[in-house]
């Protein structure tokens, strides 16, 4: 026996089966929506993982090909690593539920979605997020929750709850938002420029639907819902921390933190740590704690010092960014370069152009979504906040931050007519000391810039901060974070967008939510500060787009040929197209609306290749002129060659003026001749004619 619950959400219907599988997790939730399928469980390790200092949360999302009757591409015929996608998703049902969890719990707790069925009508990220939100709150895991999400798109200027993939792909605003009882607690978006109220008003439609869920889950939770387990609390005690005051008093903690420089306050930390450690050196079990109360002590200071005295750590007022500066054409060769900078953080992206057969092919569950022409890489290697590790690749928080950037560029791109190239940029980072992702934005702006792309509008991205008081109107506000606010700090609210709208939004937040108040005030002073970048730094740096490609970017002719001839450009197998390749060293691609595109290096060589597949795409007019190399010479006549696969033969009286007894005499293989076209004849097959070519066209 099983319970299932039913909810009407936004036109179609929610269904909860619990109980009915995965009994030994501790809560499980069989979510669906529509046709769409989602199993989400929630486990926990009985005991603590012991020498860690955070809270072990893992949330994977799981993407089966059979939930859309697929079987998966290449070799290796089952599901492999998650899909950028995926990782994506999971880090979207992460960010909301994190907060809710004990600060103090050390418990590894693992949240799997796994997605088994995909109705288009239905977007699997939904029941997926509200299924973790579920199965946390009735299984026996400490949990403040709920929580609930919705997705909001925008089309033809209407607000669409819940928009299916079809709606998605062409609306102007993909707005993920989470909430709890009272206040939104995570949002993430990507838009088409969309205005900052109309930005606000979305946000608050989907709370209002988040209402609703909460509702429902809340009958669910008081019918299913197990009782929380106890566990071993891992705070620091308090007799500790009243010791280390004792050793280390506010006012020099204030002095060790109050630095505009990152190395000199780690310097500063780093003393007091010793000097505590050597004073505890009797005490094993504090020592166990000393590197988190030592946080927590840090934590305390500095809030207090910006949220009592309004002083930050590195002197700048609560509205003032730090120092900026830009560059272009740093790296040389590349197609184009650029380099922000904000204080500690630095980044450098370089664009590549490349032909649109370098897209990104998607695999995945979105049948609207299986190329991607513009992708947006994003690295942090180690020696950025000066520490050592090996490199291993992008971790989901490198892919989160190059999704960021690319969500927040997508909407400037020129369309594929007005610019037919594949584009990758990358942002290195040089140095951090916070909002990294938001500085990839603005070097990326100035990259494309650089490389000749020509971007509708210039983007920039700034991150604000938060530090809460006691109660929801004791706040304050912080523009442009660096990381030591933003690791004391209650929010992370970034913002990307160019003079006329958001492109990309992403807030993460440490506590149970946000009031509209704060809401409305951080996304105010984002554009705020988001018009100064663009302003004072972004557009003195570099005006606007190039007008043209860089040297060592390729070039791309476009033409358009009738679709009906696409067969004979191609060849059989492929033999036509690829002898022009070899011959002019081009790239070729063609669409099936018959769109040539030709990319090269090599002016000439691409002429020829536009020439070749003009040719072959044409049909013979009478009094054309074409050039042509003699490839076959028989007793009647001899075959020119206009362009691979495209003939006409020469009837030996029309060689030369004089008679002539052997085509021999005149012509051998490989030379090259100018003929024209003298229409059909008696036998319906088209005439050419060295010998009445005009002189002024020889």
């Amino acid at each position: 026996m099983y319970k299932s619950y039913s909810m009407e959400l936004a036109g179609r219907t929610l269904t909860v089966d619990i109980g009915r599988v995965a009994k030994q997790a501790n809560g499980a939730a069989l979510m669906h929506y529509g046709d769409t399928t989602v199993l989400a469980t929630a486990t926990a390790s009985k005991e603590p993982r012991e020498g860690i200092d955070f809270f072990p949360l893992s949330v994977e999302y799981e993407e089966k090909m059979y939930a859309v009757g697929k079987i998966p591409g290449g070799f290796n015929k089952r599901e492999g690593k998650a899909s950028e996608h995926a990782i994506l998703t999971s880090r979207v049902i992460d960010r909301p539920m994190r907060p809710l969890f004990p600060k103090d719990y050390r418990n590894d707790v693992t949240l799997v979605d796994m997605v088994m069925s995909v109705d288009p009508e239905c977007n699997p990220e939904i029941p997926a997020m509200l299924g973790s939100s579920l199965a946390t709150c009735i299984s026996d895991i400490p949990f403040d929750g709920p929580c609930a999400t919705t997705q909001i798109g925008l089309i033809n200027g209407e607000f669409i709850v819940n928009p299916t993939l079809a709606q998605k792909d062409v609306s102007d605003l993909q707005l993920t938002v989470a909430s709890t009882r009272d206040k939104v607690i995570m949002i993430e978006a990507g838009a088409n420029e969309v205005p900052e109220d109309q930005m606000i008003e979305a946000i608050y439609k989907a709370h209002e639907v988040n209402q609703e869920i909460i509702k429902f889950f809340d009958q669910i939770i008081a019918e299913c819902g197990k009782e929380k387990h106890s566990y071993e609390s891992c705070a620091v005690p308090q007799e500790l921390f009243d010791a280390i005051k004792e050793i280390v008093p506010p006012e020099e903690m204030e002095v060790a933190v109050f630095s505009d420089d990152k190395q000199t306050r780690e310097n500063n930390i780093a003393l007091i740590t010793d000097k505590l450690k050597e004073a505890f050196a009797e005490k094993e079990e504090w020592l166990a704690v000393l590197g988190e109360a030592v946080y927590q002590y840090q934590k305390k200071t500095v809030r207090k010092m910006i949220l009592k005295d309004h002083k930050r750590p590195d002197g700048r007022a609560i509205t003032q960014i730090r120092p900026l500066a830009a560059e272009v054409d740093i790296i040389p060769r590349v197609h184009g370069s650029a380099m922000f900078t904000r204080g500690q953080t630095q980044i450098c992206t370089i664009t590549t152009l490349a032909p649109l057969a370098e897209a990104q092919r998607l695999d995945g569950l979105d049948e609207f979504e299986t190329t991607k022409r513009y992708m947006h890489h994003y690295n942090f290697p180690s020696y950025s906040v000066g520490e050592t590790k090996p490199s291993r690749g992008p971790g989901r928080r490198e892919i989160g931050h190059g999704a960021l950037a690319e969500r927040a560029l997508v909407p400037v791109l020129p369309s594929v007519e007005e610019f037919p190239y594949a584009i990758r940029t990358v942002s290195e980072t040089f140095e951090s000391n916070g909002s990294t992702s938001q500085a990839s934005i603005c070097a990326s702006t100035m990259s494309l810039e650089a490389a000749g792309v020509p971007i509708k509008k210039p983007v920039a991205g700034i991150s604000c901060g938060l530090v809460t008081g006691d109660t929801d109107d004791d706040y304050i506000v912080l523009t442009d974070i660096q990381g030591l606010e933003d690791f004391f700090g209650d929010m992370d609210f970034k913002v990307a967008g160019t003079h006329d709208g958001i492109t990309a939004i992403q807030m993460d937040i440490k506590i149970h939510g946000l009031t509209r108040q704060i809401v409305e005030e951080a996304i105010r002073r984002t554009k705020e500060a988001r018009e100064y970048i663009l302003n004072e730094v972004i557009e003195k740096c570099i005006p606007a787009p190039r007008t043209s490609v860089g040297k060592f970017a390729p070039k791309i002719i476009q033409i358009q040929i009738d679709p009906q001839k696409i067969g004979d450009v191609v060849g059989q197998r492929g033999k036509t197209i690829n002898t022009i390749i070899e011959r002019t060293g081009v790239k070729i691609d063609i669409t099936d609306e018959g769109a040539v595109s030709i990319c090269g290096v090599d002016d000439k060589n691409m002429q020829e290749a536009k020439r070749m597949v003009e040719i072959i795409a044409s049909d013979f007019e009478q009094g054309q002129i074409l050039t042509g190399q003699v490839v076959s010479i028989k007793e009647f006549g001899a075959f020119v060659e206009f362009a691979p696969g495209k003939e006409g033969m020469v009837h030996i009286s029309k060689i030369c003026k004089e008679r002539i007894n052997r085509v021999e005499d005149v012509l051998t293989l490989g030379d090259k001749v100018t003929v024209i076209c003298l229409g059909k004849d008696k036998m319906g097959r088209m005439s050419f004619s060295i010998k009445d070519v005009p002189a002024d066209a020889k």
